[in-house]
């Protein structure tokens, strides 16, 4: 195999790409490893579709209105945050809204 032939795929490779892929898009990374993630999305259809669904995702997200968090809940998060600082994993008052 020369440089320039896709690699063979290797999910372990495409877990570890994806495990950069949000500071990928954010430019976070430095410039090799950037071409390195790059070097995988042109031979991987999987991960170019991961890439490209998670870019867009971010992008929906800039685009939607901020609202103001309600006092009550973040007087609730505050404290679970706490508690978990602490120590105690029992959170109570945790509701699935």
């Amino acid at each position: 195999m020369t440089p320039t032939d896709p690699p063979e795929h290797d999910p372990a490779h495409c877990r570890q790409m994806f495990a950069h892929l949000s500071e990928y898009l954010d430019r976070e990374l430095d410039e090799a490893a950037c071409r390195q993630i790059e070097r995988h999305l042109e031979h991987c259809d999987a991960c170019r579709a991961c890439c490209a669904t998670l870019a867009r995702t971010v992008a929906l997200c800039r685009e939607m209105p901020a609202h103001a968090v309600p006092e009550a809940m973040s007087a609730r998060l505050r404290e679970a945050i706490e508690k978990l600082r602490s120590g105690d994993r029992t959170v109570s008052g945790a509701r699935p809204d």
